[in-house]
């Protein structure tokens, strides 16, 4: 019986995610997904979008499956990965909204809030959102209309 491998992981955060994003990635690399740490690896200050871009850009060029985004509020890195158009970020406050964001929306990124979201929560989403699948079907026609293309105002 052969198992496929479990997805790569891109994380990142500014100063305010740094502690969660640490945790964040402990955890996945425990249960056996590659994560691709993209910063910030210290708390001193920086800039959200410097790190909500390189995950996205790895999302899209499939280093990665999925994204996981922190900074103070979810905000700002969910903001700057959604400037992306492979990307279709999920800022998520408790399980259920990761879970219905993978099945409706197909989310790719997951965006947390550390000053908002304690560490526990933040595992919990974190494991709905992966533990998501597409639903398809009804969905697709909603998707297709946040893909920029010629006639999409996106």
């Amino acid at each position: 019986m052969t198992t496929e491998p479990l997805p790569a992981i891109a994380l990142g955060s500014d100063h305010a995610g740094f502690p969660l994003k640490a945790v964040l990635a402990r955890a996945l690399a425990e249960a056996g997904h590659p994560v691709i740490d993209l910063g910030t690896h210290a708390p001193e200050r920086v800039d959200y979008p410097d790190y909500a871009h390189a995950v996205a850009r790895a999302v899209e060029a499939g280093q990665a499956r999925f994204g996981v985004l922190v900074c103070g509020s979810g905000v700002g890195v969910s903001i700057a990965a959604n400037r992306h158009g492979g990307i279709r970020c999920v800022l998520a406050s408790e399980p259920l909204t990761a879970t219905l964001s993978r099945a409706h929306n197909d989310a790719n990124v997951l965006a947390l809030g550390a000053r908002l979201t304690g560490e526990d929560m933040a595992l919990a989403i974190l494991r709905a959102f992966l533990a998501g699948h597409y639903e398809g079907g009804r969905h697709d026609q909603r998707l297709a209309k946040l893909t920029p293309t010629q006639g999409n105002p996106a």
